[in-house]
This record gives C-alpha cells, sequence and structure tokens, in this order.
C-alpha cells in the first residue's frame, strides 16, 4: 500500500535559511520513508539540514518536506569505496563512518552538516576543485521520485539527462531519495597543512599557481578590510602517517539563542580586531598537522555560529569569475574595503577545468571569493547589487547556494543551459528562490 508523507497543517513563520533572512510562511512534513509519496500539490519542496544562506532551501506560502529523517545507509562496499545512503544522511555522518575504513568524501564543502542530497541538488564543491571537480563528479546513481508517480534511477548510462538536470538542480527536479557516490580512498586521518601569508591579491594568484602543483587542496583567507588584499594562504595533503582514527566528534559548544536575538557581534570594530590578530598568528610559513574534521569543518566546531551575527541575519556572497577577468576581483576587494562591510569569513580561491556532469553548475574555471555581510539594510543589498553588476560584466557567476538577492538577469547569464534545465523541472515543484530568479 502506498505510504504518503504525513503533513503538519498548521502554517508557521519561521527564519528558514542559514542566514536568518528568509522568514517564510509554510507547511512542513516530514518524510519517514524513502519510499513515501509526496502529496499532489503545486509549490512544494523536499528539503534536507537547510545550511543554504539564502532561500533555495525556502518555500514561502507553499510546503516543505522534511528529509533529515532519511538518515539510513543502505550499501557501503568498503573494498570499492562505493556508498549508498539515503537523502538525509549528512557529509560528516557518511565520513565519520567511511574514514576508520580508509575512505573519504572525493569533495566536500566547509561544513559536513550539509545532507547528502542537498550536496547533489548544490553541486558543492571543496579546496580541491582544481584536481577533483565538484561533487556531481562522483554521483554515480540516484534515485529520483517524481509528482506524476515516476520512480527514475538516474546515472551517466541511465535517465542521464535527469541525471545532468538533479545534480546542481536545486532541488527543482523531484524528490532524490537514496544517492549511490564512489568515495577516495584515505591512509591517514590527519592532514599535513602549510599556512603562507601573502601581502596582495597578485601575490594570492602567483601562490595558487604554484600551490596548485603539489598540493591536493588549497584555500586562502583574505582580510576584506584591508585595500592591499592580504591574507592566508592555506595549502594540504593528507598526512602520510598517523593512522586512521576517528575524530568526528560532534561539537557541545553552541552559539546561545540570547545573542542571536540581542546584538550582532560582527560589527565593523570586531571584523577589524579579529582580522588583524589573525594576520599576527598567521605570519611568516607555518607547517603542522591537523585532523581531517578540523581542517575541512572549522565552523562546526561551534554550533549555531549563524548567530553571531544578530537578529537581522547575514548575507553571504559567492561568485567565481574566469581567469582571464580574474582582475576584477580587486575592484570588488577595494569597494568592500570602501565600504567598511564584511566580516572575517572571507575565503578566495582558484576552481579547476573538470567539467560537472550538472547542467546549472556553478562550478567552472576561474577565481572564487566568497564572504559574509552582516545585514546593514539598503547599505549591504547596494554593495552586493554592486558586486553582482562586476561580477556578470567579467563573465562571471554567482553561486545560488549562497544568494539571496541575484536578480533573474544575473541568473540567466550565470547559467547558459538553463532553457534545457526548466523542460526537467517537476511541474509541483518550487522555492522562493526559483520564483524570485525567474520572476
Amino acid at each position: 500500500m502506498e505510504r504518503f508523507a504525513r503533513l503538519v497543517a498548521a502554517y508557521f513563520i519561521m527564519n528558514d535559511s542559514w542566514g536568518n533572512l528568509s522568514k517564510a510562511t509554510q507547511a512542513q512534513s516530514n518524510l519517514v520513508w524513502r519510499s513515501d509519496s509526496l502529496p499532489a500539490m503545486q509549490n512544494k519542496l523536499v528539503v534536507g539540514n537547510r545550511r543554504s544562506y539564502g532561500d533555495v532551501c525556502v518555500n514561502d506560502g507553499g510546503t516543505i518536506f522534511d528529509a533529515t529523517g532519511l538518515n539510513k545507509f543502505i550499501s557501503f562496499d568498503k573494498a570499492t569505496g562505493v556508498v549508498r545512503c539515503e537523502a538525509g544522511v549528512t557529509l560528516w555522518q557518511l565520513a565519520k563512518i567511511a574514514v576508520p575504513h580508509g575512505w573519504f568524501l572525493p569533495v566536500t564543502p566547509g561544513t559536513g552538516f550539509v545532507t547528502i542530497a542537498g550536496a547533489v541538488a548544490n553541486d558543492v564543491h571543496g579546496k580541491n576543485h582544481h584536481v577533483a571537480g565538484s561533487f556531481g563528479c562522483y554521483v554515480k546513481r540516484f534515485e529520483l521520485r517524481r509528482s506524476n508517480g515516476e520512480v527514475l534511477i538516474c546515472s551517466e548510462t541511465e535517465h542521464t539527462d535527469f541525471f545532468a538536470a538533479t545534480i546542481g538542480g536545486l532541488g527543482l527536479t523531484g524528490f532524490i531519495a537514496w544517492v549511490e557516490i564512489a568515495l577516495k580512498p584515505l591512509h591517514h586521518s590527519l592532514m599535513a597543512v602549510e599556512s603562507v601569508s601573502y601581502s596582495s591579491y597578485k601575490e594570492f594568484l602567483t601562490l595558487s599557481a604554484e600551490s596548485e602543483k603539489t598540493h591536493e587542496y588549497c584555500v586562502s583567507w583574505i582580510d576584506c578590510l584591508s585595500d592591499a588584499g592580504q591574507g592566508v594562504f592555506f595549502r594540504a595533503n593528507h598526512a602520510q602517517e598517523g593512522g586512521l582514527g576517528n575524530n568526528f566528534n560532534t561539537s557541545k559548544r553552541r552559539v546561545p539563542a540570547f545573542v542571536g536575538a540581542g546584538f550582532p557581534l560582527v560589527n565593523r570594530l570586531s571584523v577589524k580586531l579579529f582580522n588583524a590578530a589573525y594576520i599576527r598568528a598567521h605570519s611568516g610559513d607555518k607547517q603542522y598537522t591537523e585532523t581531517i574534521a578540523k581542517f575541512f569543518y572549522p565552523l562546526d566546531s561551534v554550533l549555531n555560529w549563524n548567530r553571531i551575527y544578530g537578529r537581522k541575519g547575514f548575507y553571504q556572497f559567492q561568485c567565481v569569475v574566469p581567469f582571464e577577468s580574474a582582475e576584477v576581483l580587486s575592484e570588488m576587494l577595494a569597494r568592500i574595503a570602501a565600504s567598511n562591510q564584511g566580516s572575517f569569513l572571507s575565503v578566495l580561491k582558484t576552481m579547476g577545468s573538470i567539467k560537472s556532469p550538472a547542467l546549472l553548475s556553478f562550478c567552472r574555471p576561474g577565481v572564487t571569493l566568497a564572504l559574509d555581510f552582516p545585514n546593514r539594510g539598503d547599505k549591504t543589498k547596494q554593495l552586493i547589487a554592486t558586486l553582482e553588476k562586476i561580477t556578470v560584466a567579467a563573465g562571471g557567476a554567482i553561486y545560488p547556494a549562497k544568494d539571496a538577492m541575484m536578480s533573474s538577469e544575473t541568473f540567466e547569464k550565470s547559467f547558459p543551459k538553463l532553457t534545457e534545465f526548466v523542460k526537467f523541472i517537476d511541474p509541483e515543484f518550487s522555492s522562493s528562490f526559483w520564483r524570485r530568479v525567474r520572476a
């Protein structure tokens, strides 16, 4: 007998994105079985841990189906590293299971609290994009359940059109019930890390070009309030010793609710003080080892860290511009510094040429900049709009998973295969993001 997801009929108002910006009035249902069929209704969306910063996981006026309860492992071939798990399994949970057996995620973003279906839907990337590509490159198969009753097993050889549309498809092609991915072999659970301070954006580009020849993981922190563009470059490889200890312990540290409800800890003074201290702490070149959890997921060590921005929330902006237009990032950084906005969570790195199978993948060759902006109303919106215009003029793109402001024109220019993608949207699925960029 066909089972239906249980719908909570009461509507409610909530902050429903990690940026605490989107106050949505929406119904919620919790998925219990991966074989659940969603009720026939317009304007629905399946969501995971809701770690997207903007509104791709928000469905104002509609219904969301929470898949975090679908957190079971279906199979794990310890000889080949191929694992199949339900949609709501987080990357943290997967890594915790896989690492002791000598396997690790081939690609991971900066938080392990993303669900595996969310990683597929946003085609996430990591610090090793220059040699590994995006998450979608390692997806072998998944089950896609459509509103018309179709159950599609999608891969590079089966339903290839839906395979390409669903990876990076922002959850709009249907309900991803389970995902099968290929992990990468791992011999030690420590990371050999080097930090190198740099004094300008030009120096960062030189460091990137050199480091990518010898290191699997490359990323940099940049002082967004510095006119010169100084920062710290981190490069790392998996260590050659240390064994396979399991260091994925969930943190008990958290930012209390009263901080987020009271006043923002991120302000001009705190950012300037933090950035100056960070530069001093990483002056010179350093070599050290870190656990996998600490290297890949530093922010996960403090739960609810998004509350430090206060009750008004924050915007995250992430763009990528082609290498041939990379000089425009100097202009962006100058404008950010002049605005006295930004935060200490500022990331600058390059992306490689490995092509994603996704129609709507953000990932492409170039330089990507990501940083947070405490919500200061119109002043912040104007700055982000300016950065967006510079990105588009340079032939770049904005990352939907981080976005809360992108215009429909920018969305179309960021994703040239958009017209092809639209053919595969489930007619009953939608999101606040989709309605905003398709207005």
